[in-house]
């Protein structure tokens, strides 16, 4: 067995530090408690961090955070074959050399049970206090952001959003794997060579979900979400529409994280005409200018929506611009099922739910929505009306569906799938 040592984290550690913590992450199963990129970040900066190497390659990893006279060690990483080989320990040892020298007296490490480094801080005299429970709120913006988030008419959105989406499992897992993952793990998409998306199309017919989506991205991500309406632009602007953009784009610019959504950016990006002065060219023009602006930050993202993507400008959909165009289409036959269950709740085990996926088949998310609400109120007023405790039966749901007209037509189907073949890029 080669024999390794220890020294002070350099920058050429990185890729190895990651490349050991991620095959830790997988082998403890655990989530970590301090974010793998802060805590590189931190080391990078100058945090107390050590390595230990064999040769060249690092085969382990240490790193704390200072705070006066306490600090807190924030990562503990070791590769698979060197573990139970005092090496954790070791590196622990080397942290409080460096802390000590520091002014340090008061150590501390924060770990999920089981996880890397828990026996080599037994090891080395730590002691767990018990009875204690970790609270944690995350912000992704500042105290100076939050006006100006009001202002934009923008929220920290709920979480849970995007587990609450039922159904649409093809489009789910499309969005999730080429939007969500890459921003919510940046260094391991670095690692691999990925980058993080900055801008993405979402297309289909009208009420099949794409703000849906757009907002539950925004909660899983937990980053500040801001609806651009071009409507009320255009209605708000007094010294033009392309100016209005300009300006909005500008606020924006001041928010350290955000999710930027622009539902029907056809009114704002439709094919311009050729003509100069066509007040729709100008506007197309900003949004074309604006766009890469907007790409240059980190931890931004801009999803825009569209009913009908055969309208947009070809320039808008070039992928210098945008780095995904997805197709968000009706439900399937399981994906209405989902979507029924969640939206009958409590009276799902008394309707026959295969009955109401059948009768539906034309029908988007939002149609189904309307038609269960329509079904439950119609249960609501036979029972204001007789007292007799009939819940909403299959009838009942069956009926709102013939009074609800479909958005979908064969048409418009037809056309969707045109457009996949033409627009689809991820």
């Amino acid at each position: 067995m080669p024999t390794w040592r220890l020294r002070d984290f350099r920058d050429d550690d990185l890729d190895g530090a990651v490349r050991i913590w991620d095959q830790g992450r997988q082998a403890d199963d655990s989530l970590p408690v301090f974010p793998v990129s802060e805590v590189m970040s931190a080391a990078g900066a100058g945090a107390p961090a050590v390595v230990a190497v064999v040769d060249d390659l690092v085969i382990g990893m240490a790193v704390a955070q200072e705070q006066g006279d306490r600090a807190w060690i924030t990562l503990i990483a070791l590769a698979g074959t060197w573990r139970h080989r005092g090496v954790g320990s070791a590196l622990i040892a080397g942290l409080e050399r460096r802390l000590r020298l520091h002014g340090v007296r008061r150590i501390a490490a924060l770990l999920a049970p089981g996880a890397t480094g828990t026996t080599a801080l037994e090891n080395s005299g730590y002691r767990t206090r018990p009875g204690l429970i970790l609270y944690e709120k995350v912000e992704h913006f500042g105290a100076s952001d939050a006006g100006l988030l009001a202002e934009l008419g923008g929220r920290v959105l709920p979480r849970g959003l995007w587990e609450a989406l039922a159904g649409m499992t093809r489009e789910k897992e499309a969005i999730e794997r080429r939007i969500v993952l890459p921003l919510a793990e940046p260094v391991l998409a670095d690692r691999y060579g990925v980058t993080p998306p900055k801008a993405v199309i979402l297309f289909g017919p009208p009420g099949t979900g794409k703000t849906s989506f757009a907002r539950a991205v925004a909660s899983r991500l937990q980053w500040p979400f801001v609806e651009l309406f071009p409507s009320r632009l255009a209605a708000a602007a007094s010294e033009g529409l392309a100016t209005s953009l300009r300006d909005t784009f500008a606020d924006l610019a001041e928010l350290e994280t955000v999710l930027l959504f622009i539902d029907e950016v056809e009114e704002i990006a439709g094919t311009r005409s050729g003509n100069a002065v066509d007040p729709g060219h100008g506007v197309t023009n900003e949004l074309l200018k604006l766009i890469p602006g907007f790409r240059d930050h980190d931890d931004r993202l801009l999803i825009c929506a569209t009913n009908s993507v055969r309208s947009l400008d070809p320039a808008f959909l070039r992928p210098g611009r945008f780095d995904y165009v997805i197709p968000v289409g009706p439900p399937d036959s399981a994906a209405r099922a989902a979507i029924w269950r969640r939206y009958l709740g409590t009276a799902a085990r008394d309707v026959e739910q295969h009955r109401l996926v059948e009768a539906s088949e034309m029908f988007t998310p939002a149609d189904i929505e309307s038609a269960a609400r329509k079904g439950a109120h119609a249960a609501f007023e036979r029972e204001v009306d007789d007292r007799r405790d009939a819940p909403a039966t299959t009838q009942d749901y069956l009926a709102a569906i013939a009074d609800t007209r479909p958005t979908l037509t064969d048409r418009a189907l037809t056309e969707f799938n045109e457009d996949i073949e033409r627009y689809e890029r991820r």
